[in-house]
């Protein structure tokens, strides 16, 4: 089995003689939207006091990763009483092209910062951002000018999460893919990418903080969604349901965060709140359980990663007892579980490592084994704890913290 590929507007692909290959990461866990990079010549092994820093940019409050194209990165933070979209040179984080405000008044009820909760999302030559009271805009990439923006709770009397609204908006085939949650036939909505307007809305599930994915399954282009309900698969083009699964706590005060995985028709849920996981298929007639086990993978934010019939993911809820763990894809037996103090680490793959960023601002390079855990190099590249992912662009490591963004080089071939 192999992740379904994806073509994304504004993932540019670039193919050198000597067969080295960059890419941009233009929407949430990148271009193939599965936390795999196809990007080669990277450094296989790393210096004792780690990657060479490239640049450093302070920022405002949020959580959601940046993206990348066309050598522009896109941060989606908070500053004082506005969110910001802000476009910068992703090379040298110097020049600011443009950056576009509004208003907020939003306050996490935790005491968390009161900046957006996800990243922004770069497509068809447009910018796409989803801030924490619900408020859904559009810009162009090249200018940054405001081409049109929703209300979205407020249209569909979104009631409040426990942390705002935070999914990273996902467009494809020319409409954008939010679960809003909304009553009254509202739970997720696609809208028109080029106008904001409302194309077809389905289901009655709450909202997440699970980005949802689009993929391709027996001919028919379907979006996947992990919603604070359970599963919700929708044709893309129609809002026709397809299937639906329940699979959310007990515990009311929960969050879904993790990203489903899509492998051919069989679709990897997981969760924590003594959730667990849940292998799916998406069969012809109907929806079909192939396993499910509350402790075989529990998965907090962090999407697992598959690799080769294994899927490489974190366990657990609190930073405490949080652990890389490796299981079988088909079956969900454990094939390891390495507790190495990185705490609730984000990663993404490449090259055959994992790149893993954790909470408390040390980077690790992880060999992607299903038989041990094998790390090759450990180093600490923030003073600040970190629960946004990272990413990668040409080459080029991004972190972000809730005051600063980061730059490092992990190329091996310039």
């Amino acid at each position: 089995m192999t992740p379904l590929a994806f073509s994304l507007t504004g993932s540019r692909v670039a193919q050198a003689e000597e067969a080295v290959i960059r890419e941009d990461w233009p929407v949430f866990l990148g271009p193939t939207r599965n936390n795999l990079s196809r990007e080669t010549g990277l450094l296989k092994e790393w210096p004792e006091e780690g990657p060479p820093l490239v640049w450093e940019r302070e920022v405002g409050d949020g959580y959601g990763p940046p993206v990348v194209a066309e050598k522009r990165l896109v941060v989606f933070h908070r500053v004082g009483d506005e969110e910001v979209v802000a476009c910068i040179d992703a090379e040298t984080g110097g020049t600011e092209h443009w950056r576009y405000g509004y208003p907020t008044q939003y306050v996490d009820r935790y005491g968390y910062n009161g900046g957006p909760r996800s990243g922004p999302c770069i497509a068809e030559g447009h910018v796409f951002a989803f801030g924490a009271e619900g408020l859904l805009t559009c810009l162009r990439l090249d200018t940054g000018a405001m081409v049109w923006q929703r209300t979205v709770n407020k249209d569909y009397n979104v009631p409040e999460g426990f942390f705002g609204a935070g999914v990273a908006p996902v467009v494809d085939g020319g409409k954008v893919f939010i679960n809003v949650g909304g009553p009254d036939g509202a739970g997720v909505v696609a809208f028109d990418a080029k106008t904001g307007e409302t194309l077809w809305k389905a289901g009655k599930d709450a909202a997440s903080y699970s980005t949802p994915i689009v993929g391709t399954v027996r001919g028919e282009r379907l979006v996947i969604f992990h919603t604070a309900d359970g599963l919700l698969v929708v044709e893309a083009e129609s809002g026709d349901i397809r299937y639906s699964y329940p699979f959310r706590s007990k515990t009311y005060e929960s969050a879904i965060a993790a990203t489903p995985v899509l492998i051919d028709d069989k679709v990897f849920l997981s969760g924590t709140y003594n959730i667990g996981a849940v292998l799916l298929q998406l069969a012809p007639d109907g929806l079909k359980v192939i396993w499910r086990d509350e402790h075989a993978m529990q998965n907090h934010w962090a999407t697992s990663v598959y690799h080769d019939g294994y899927l490489y993911g974190m366990d657990g809820r609190h930073e405490r007892g949080s652990n890389f763990r490796c299981i079988d894809f088909m079956t969900g037996e454990i094939q390891w579980t390495a507790d190495e103090g990185l705490g609730r680490a984000s990663f993404f793959m490449a090259e055959g490592n994992l790149v893993a960023l954790g909470e408390r601002g040390r980077l690790a390079l992880i060999e992607v084994n299903p038989k041990a855990y094998v790390e090759k190099a450990r180093v600490r590249v923030s003073s600040r704890r970190i629960w946004t992912p990272p990413i990668m662009a040409q080459g080029l490591l991004y972190i972000r913290n809730e005051r600063q963004v980061r730059c490092f080089d992990l190329r091996a071939t310039k």
